[in-house]
């Protein structure tokens, strides 16, 4: 007998059949009411990337409808046969429909931010299914071989950085790695401190971006007894940097939002050389 399976990628669910409709809300419930109790029945089946709770329109019957997208088109579809008809939270039973609008032929896939990448991970994995680690973050702002130049013009000075992610998932025995680079242009008038917070905003971007390239190589195998296989998408012609490069700033066990708000670090006081596990 063949195990059904469904893949699930780490990308913006943009295929029409994995969204549904759900029309005859009843006008007496709030947004806030109608959204928790929707993405708690609809969750059930399947993560979600996507509810929204929209008013009717003006010509039509007090009330609300709403468009619920999931990552998965055969989850999306049980959703649909399974409440459709049924009153769920209210004393009327809904219409749920799939959607029928066509794809266009030709459109190009868009990767999850991070936020989506770790709320997806948490719902088929948990908290402890995954783990994420920096093993080199590096100023390549004078860096000739990235195209870089020391400086951009008169008025302002390139930053640069650089990041190599992995993430491994650890009950799978399988991890892989993700590439990110932030940059931007400061002014050469800015005051040290700012010129601080820059860099770790820009570090904290080059970070996000690598874990979000590592996340877009997984392939979430969820299998029909609601076991769940990992598969990584390796790419033979990707050549990632060396680990030990000159000039790398191992940083981790750094809280982002703390120091992006902490106005207090100067140049001399900030400690570069952290060294841990990052994490989620």
């Amino acid at each position: 007998m063949d195990i059904e399976v469904d893949i699930i990628e780490f990308k913006v669910p943009l295929e029409n059949n994995k969204t549904i409709f759900i029309w005859d809300i009843q006008p007496n419930f709030s947004e806030a009411y109608i959204y928790e109790s929707l993405w708690s029945a609809y969750s059930a089946f399947g993560a979600l990337y996507l509810l929204k709770v929209c008013p009717n329109a003006t010509v039509a019957e007090p009330g609300f409808y709403t468009m619920v997208k999931f990552y998965s088109s055969a989850q999306a579809s049980k959703a649909q046969r399974a409440t459709d008809k049924q009153c769920l939270f209210q004393s009327s039973p809904l219409k749920v429909r799939l959607s029928t609008k066509q794809n266009l032929s030709f459109y190009s896939t868009k990767p999850l931010c991070l936020s989506k990448c770790h709320s997806l991970a948490n719902h088929y994995l948990g908290f402890s299914g995954w783990s994420t680690r920096i093993i080199t973050l590096k100023d390549i702002s004078k860096c000739v071989d990235a195209g870089c130049q020391e400086e951009a013009d008169d008025q302002g000075v390139l930053l640069k950085y650089g990041c190599i992610a992995e993430l491994t998932f650890p009950q799978h025995g399988v991890s892989c790695q993700g590439v990110g680079v932030a940059e931007e242009i400061i002014d050469n008038d800015r005051d040290p401190e700012e010129k601080l917070r820059k860099r770790g905003t820009l570090m904290k971007r080059a970070k996000d971006k690598a874990v979000e390239v590592a996340f877009e190589k997984v392939l979430l195998m969820i299998l029909g007894n609601g076991k769940v296989a990992i598969e990584i998408k390796y790419d033979p012609d990707e050549i990632l940097p060396e680990e030990n490069s000159e000039g790398v700033i191992k940083v981790n066990d750094i809280s982002w939002n703390e120091f992006e708000g902490d106005d207090s670090n100067t140049e001399e006081d900030f400690p570069w050389d952290l060294t841990g596990d990052l994490p989620h």
